[in-house]
């Protein structure tokens, strides 16, 4: 460790991470000190990058026993929302980024996912099964208003008549609802919107660019007025810090039409642990041995307890405090239950150039 403090190369307002931890795949690591030269000129901004990325496989597949689904689509790397708790952040290490600020400031777009989906669908091997679509990153990130890969990709999906469970907190997705709500009527279509708090200023520290709780409670509404079914998923629980709130946030996402729900407790894998504990301290002193002992307490003493059956839910007598008040919550308000199967039987592949026609 350095004896100089670390010297900051860019001014970082809107983003939750203050630094950018090693990449755990680089045989070097490099710091910036600050030697005592101090300089006149005022820090510039660090901006969003994007480049992109030519898939040339877009469908990936998983055997997670704690998932639902065995295949997703990221049409993002990286996510501008910031969120300090995303899981996802240490995918970017993959990419030779840091899972810090790299995560929320260089971003990788694939803008032929929609072309390589229809290219893996229209295999006549691939049988259909739910693709889960933000699960990772999220789809509807800003920069998703002027790149459209999402509703491209929604555009290939409509057009097989495939299933599809789409994750956001962007308020973007309305911007789709015209392809969603056909897809919801014939059973294509089921969205979980993540409302973490009802806490402005929690909301804006901790995801800083993802839109107001009071957006999403809104987006929540505009999706079930239009036939789509929504489960409201309050996650992460964040102990000492947004687990009061857990029976509001239901209420709240219950009058706004969800019609399930579910959640998941926090969890920070790898680098995401030293990058919370890193935000607490800053935005919250007074609680943040407080919230770490809890966390701690919730994965048998680690600040993460990855094997499966227990990440997501967490142990001990904390953790089963908040799942029996989330069991008595939802099922008073009616949320205690589960979306319908989205339907595989409607799956056809579109004519394709070149094909011959039938004659029946």
């Amino acid at each position: 460790m350095s004896e100089h403090p670390v010297q900051k190369s860019h001014r970082t307002p809107g983003r939750a991470a203050a630094s950018n931890p090693d990449i755990r795949f680089d045989r070097f690591t490099a710091e910036t000190v600050d030697d005592g030269w101090a300089r006149d000129e005022e820090l510039p901004v660090l901006r969003t990058e994007v480049r992109d990325e030519t898939a040339r496989k877009v469908i990936t597949s998983n055997s997670s026993p704690d998932l639902s689904f065995d295949r997703s689509i990221n049409p993002y790397r990286g996510c501008e929302h910031g969120c300090i708790y995303c899981f996802a952040r240490p995918s970017h290490a993959y990419l030779g980024l840091s899972p810090g600020l790299d995560f929320e400031t260089r971003l990788i777009a694939r803008p032929n996912a929609a072309e390589q989906l229809r290219k893996e669908l229209s295999n006549p091997r691939y049988q259909p099964k739910t693709i889960a679509i933000g699960t990772n990153t999220d789809p509807y990130q800003p920069i998703e208003k002027e790149r459209k890969i999402m509703r491209a990709v929604l555009e290939v999906l409509r057009d097989f008549n495939h299933p599809v469970a789409i994750v956001t907190k962007g308020t973007l997705i309305a911007r789709d609802v015209d392809i969603l709500a056909p897809m919801a009527a014939q059973g294509l279509v089921r969205v979980g919107v993540s409302v973490t708090t009802l806490d402005n200023a929690v909301s804006r520290a901790m995801e800083p660019r993802v839109p107001s709780p009071a957006a999403r409670l809104r987006v929540i509404r505009q999706l079930t007025d239009a036939g789509i079914p929504v489960r409201a998923m309050v996650s992460p629980v964040i102990p000492a810090l947004t687990d009061h709130e857990m029976e509001a946030l239901l209420q709240a996402c219950a009058e706004a039409g969800a019609v399930a729900a579910s959640s998941i407790v926090l969890r920070l894998p790898r680098e995401v642990a030293d990058l919370f504990r890193e935000w607490v301290a800053e935005h919250f002193p007074d609680r943040a041995t407080r919230i770490m002992g809890r966390v701690r307490e919730m994965h048998g003493g680690q600040d993460y307890d990855p094997h499966f059956g227990q990440r997501m839910t967490g142990q001990g007598e904390w953790a089963a405090i908040l799942r029996q008040r989330f069991r008595l919550a939802t099922r008073k308000l009616g949320l205690d239950r589960s979306l319908p199967q989205l339907r595989t039987d409607l799956f056809a592949r579109p004519p394709q150039p070149g094909d011959q026609m039938s004659f029946l």
